[in-house]
């Protein structure tokens, strides 16, 4: 008898860093018998889109993706029919795009900003989000022939999101606010494998070496206390195994699509660190 094949639920954005490829590997490390799932950097939301929990918190520093999730949870008709509307041959070029993108740094109302979100997300290069210091959005056009328009993606994530509470706290904040005995999933801004590699300013203020500090103490501190355990996913660097030296480190290769040049969009390594509450007489190995 044939096995049935799972399939996988990918995220409507795009998103340099998405783990859809990984989403396997790391829900096999998280732990099951527990309500919730947190998220301290929920990203394009992969992981979210791919597990079962009863309970999600969903948490980003960047206001714009927090509130286009809020709008689509509570929303999702409106605001999936008014991005259609930009999803047509007129709107995919550079001039409407750039017009479009000036729109949005001066928009305020979040809704709009939604909208435009979604458009710039698909339109734009590589499924890039960058901000300069001043806030502005400046992920140059991306030049796609005929840009996806996902509206079962969007719709799906809709009716999970039934299931979810979205946040926009710093990541300690979020991590010590979640439930005892919540399953925590870290995906944070990466560890850079070179000094040229250094293409994000996902926010205006950009996450230094202190903020990977900061989270890999307070994984271990969740553990040690037993109240949560933390799953941590980074670059498989000398500095990363450094900050992970408490945790339980799962090393694996995943292709990274940022590179401009795609001669050089290899397979990277990427270490998973598990930081795991123990069980009473239990052994971590």
């Amino acid at each position: 008898m044939k096995k049935e094949k799972i399939t996988k639920n990918r995220a409507f954005l795009k998103w340099a860093g998405g783990k859809f490829k990984l989403v396997d590997t790391i829900t096999a490390l998280l732990p099951k018998r527990c309500d919730t799932l947190v998220e301290p950097f929920v990203g394009a939301g992969s992981v979210f889109l791919n597990t079962d929990y009863k309970f999600y918190v969903l948490n980003d520093i960047n206001p714009d993706l927090i509130s286009l999730y809020q709008h689509l949870r509570d929303q999702p008709e409106h605001l999936i029919n008014s991005c259609a509307e930009l999803y047509q041959t007129k709107y995919n070029n550079e001039d409407a795009y750039y017009g479009i993108r000036s729109e949005f740094n001066q928009e305020k109302d979040s809704f709009r900003r939604a909208v435009l979100f979604t458009y710039l997300n698909r339109h734009g290069y590589n499924g890039l989000c960058r901000y300069n210091l001043s806030g502005q959005y400046n992920v140059p056009f991306g030049r796609y022939v005929r840009p996806y328009f996902p509206e079962r993606e969007m719709y799906f994530f809709a009716r999970k999101a039934q299931r979810a509470v979205f946040t926009r706290l710093d990541f300690e904040t979020c991590m010590k606010n979640a439930p005892q005995g919540a399953a925590i999933y870290c995906d944070p801004p990466y560890l850079s494998l070179s000094d040229t590699a250094k293409f994000t300013s996902y926010a205006k203020n950009s996450f230094n070496l202190k903020d990977q500090q900061r989270l890999a103490k307070t994984a271990h501190q969740l553990a040690q206390t037993g109240k949560n355990s933390v799953l941590v996913s980074n670059h498989d660097t000398p500095v990363s195994r450094s900050l992970y030296q408490e945790a339980n480190i799962k090393s694996t290769k995943v292709a990274r699509l940022i590179s401009r040049q795609t001669s050089s969009r290899k397979a990277v390594k990427e270490v998973l660190a598990l930081y795991k509450v123990q069980q009473r007489g239990e052994v971590i190995s």
